[in-house]
């Protein structure tokens, strides 16, 4: 029957079909065990080429004591190899993400070499010391540096195109245009939405043209799901919140996927909150997602608040020297002071005065209305490529993001953060929506996510999106990785002008 056709996927009637698993997954995961492998054999094979310690005041190891190592090496590369395994450091769900997949990683070195330990204590066997001390540590941290190189990796094939999960986006014809927009922006994270099941499928022309229009074919309804996934060759079934989709069909769905191959992940309508933040709470069989408000307040602000100050003196000593050289090409290629002040809008809407090295010319602020047509960025923000009021030093300090140094007084003065949404003008926020004036809640960042995603070749939403995001999820730990990535982002130079 056609995908638009009215067989039921939800009520109960025996289906039955088997997708394979695309051949990209078996590959990556081939690739995966033996990188794995080739890590956890050069770690052993190290500690074994170190020996015993000889500083130590034991006897010479024996000859049974030299076979006995390597047969032990053997057996935790074994053991490693299976504990990779049993571990779940492989999975497909996991493969690719980061966190989740780094942390089974360590999760599962740290829990056989501390078995591996505890027996080499207990039975006096020291040939086994060389094998913890040197491999643990030495295939740990390799296991990790191969992982963020095949995750480097997969991004990149997902970005050209291809080694995703084919999608089939089942729900309401808005929220499934959501998740698909948030799929299509999102590339490196691998799916690839083919279709969607709308509540009436074909029957609803209305909804079918606004998803055709948005790019997305629509080939069935909350009925033929199963014929669907069979049209597209999906391996993903992705659910989002609609009338049609009660409990009980969503749980007949789940039955009728069952062995086949393909996934069926729920989305739910909550959207743009971080993972640390939400706790599946189970209650009556129900499993309910907690979600921890946003951290303004307390100790992490105040920890926020230190790391910026200490870091930021550390940073004006180190960079004192390229500070003053650019003061000094500032002044002497254009007229006008080598400082640029303007307000600001920083937390809780106090005005502030920002600033940056001088880029411009004097008089730019009195060019603007005159360049205001030849604007080339959406929404409240002015932005010019060929921009003529950008001096020659300007448009290299602006590349590489030079002229915000002068910010980290701004950041010691403790109107600014390192990380945070951009600074905003006050004219841009007197045109700030209800949900956009959240920036506001905390400190405006020299960097932030939009810097490390595009910077001025974002649009005006993706901006918004990316600074609430980050005001909802701020972490210690996200700030960090954002300032890691805010390197390469300013040495690639890309996206700023």
């Amino acid at each position: 029957m056609a995908p638009g056709g009215g067989s039921s996927a939800t009520s109960g009637e025996a289906t039955s079909f088997v997708s394979g698993r695309p051949s990209w997954l078996r590959r990556l995961g081939t690739t995966l065990v033996a990188a794995d492998l080739v890590v956890v054999a050069a770690a052993l094979a190290i500690a074994v080429a170190v020996g015993f310690d000889a500083g130590s005041d034991a006897p010479p190891p024996s000859g049974d004591d030299l076979v006995s190592q390597r047969w032990l090496a053997v057996l935790l590369g074994v053991a490693w190899m299976s504990s990779l395994s049993l571990h779940l450091s492989r999975d497909r769900r996991v493969v690719g993400t980061g966190p989740d997949e780094y942390k089974r990683v360590v999760t599962a070195s740290v829990r056989l070499f501390g078995l591996v330990a505890i027996v080499a204590y207990l039975g006096s066997a020291a040939y086994a010391r060389p094998l913890v001390a040197v491999a643990f540590p030495l295939g740990t941290a390799g296991l990790l540096l191969e992982r963020w190189v095949a995750r480097k990796w997969l991004h990149s094939r997902r970005r050209r195109g291809g080694w995703a999960h084919r999608v089939l986006v089942v729900g309401s014809p808005d929220n499934v245009r959501h998740l698909a927009a948030e799929l299509t922006r999102e590339k490196y994270a691998g799916f690839e939405v083919v279709g969607v099941c709308l509540p009436g499928g074909a029957d609803e022309p209305a909804a079918v043209t606004t998803a055709e229009a948005a790019g997305l074919p629509v080939v069935g309804s909350l009925n033929t799901v199963v014929e669907a996934v069979r049209a597209t060759g999906a391996d993903t079934v992705a659910v989002v919140p609609s009338v049609g989709l009660t409990p009980t069909a969503l749980r007949r769905l789940g039955w009728t996927l069952e062995g086949t191959g393909t996934d069926l992940v729920v989305a739910p309508a909550l959207t743009d909150v971080a993972g640390p933040r939400v706790h599946v709470r189970p209650v009556a069989g129900l499993p309910l997602l907690h979600v921890e408000p946003p951290q303004y307040e307390g100790p992490m602000r105040v920890a926020k608040g230190v790391f910026d100050r200490v870091v930021g003196s550390v940073l004006v000593v180190l960079l004192s020297p390229v500070l003053v050289a650019i003061a000094l090409a500032v002044k002497l290629t254009s007229k006008g002071p080598v400082f640029f002040r303007q307000q600001r809008v920083g937390r809780d809407g106090k005005a502030f005065t920002v600033f940056k090295f001088r880029s411009m010319v004097v008089n730019a602020e009195q060019m603007l209305a005159a360049l205001a047509e030849q604007n080339e960025h959406d929404g409240v923000l002015f932005k010019m490529r060929a921009d003529p009021r950008i001096t020659p030093v300007g448009r290299f300090i602006r590349r590489y993001s030079l002229d915000e140094l002068p910010q980290l007084f701004n950041v010691l003065r403790g109107e600014m953060s390192l990380v945070g949404p951009r600074p905003p003008l006050p004219s841009e926020v007197e045109r700030y929506a209800f949900d956009v004036r959240r920036r506001l809640l905390v400190k405006p960042g020299m960097t932030g996510l939009w810097q490390v995603s595009g910077r001025s070749d974002l649009s005006w939403e993706d901006t918004v999106r990316l600074d609430l995001y980050y005001v909802e999820n701020w972490s210690m730990t996200a700030d960090m990785l954002i300032l890691w990535k805010t390197l390469a982002a300013v040495m690639k130079g890309s996206g700023a002008y």
